[in-house]
């Protein structure tokens, strides 16, 4: 009788085993290689096993298809000072339709990283909002 049953692999230990008596994750926890000392299921953040199909970093890079947002392909592009593209030497104050595109609804003036002007320019396009702001050209803030 012995003979007809197949030889079975080893069984993993029960007991624990190491220094610490702690052989790996309890029930209930995942059961496969340590991934970089954090919890959670492997292959999602660590060097675990493969991604899934149509998960992070799949076809789409989204689940349940494409992406919907064009987040990681848009390209930003390089905003150019519109002063200096038309060589103006000086920001006229009492010209408000040019001014007002560098105000918010608010009253306040718009930062160099959101119009691209320059800083030579942005300084002059301040002391010109101011000017027209003083004389009543341009709002100091909107109505509420």
């Amino acid at each position: 009788m012995a003979d007809e049953q197949a030889p079975r692999p080893p069984a993993p230990p029960a007991a624990p085993s190491g220094p610490s008596g702690h052989s790996g994750p309890p029930s209930g926890g995942h059961s496969g290689p340590p991934s970089g000392g954090h919890s959670g299921p492997p292959g999602r953040f660590g060097p675990g096993g493969p991604r899934p199909q149509g998960g992070p970093g799949g076809p789409g890079g989204r689940p349940g298809g494409p992406a919907k947002r064009g987040k990681r392909s848009f390209v930003r592009k390089k905003k150019v000072c519109r002063f200096c593209v038309d060589k103006s030497d000086y920001i006229d104050y009492k010209r408000a339709e040019i001014l007002a595109p560098f105000l918010q609804e608010r009253g306040k003036i718009l930062p160099r990283r959101m119009t691209g002007t320059c800083s030579r320019h942005q300084r002059w396009l301040t002391v010109a909002i101011k000017r027209a702001q003083n004389i009543a050209l341009l709002p100091f803030a909107a109505e509420l």
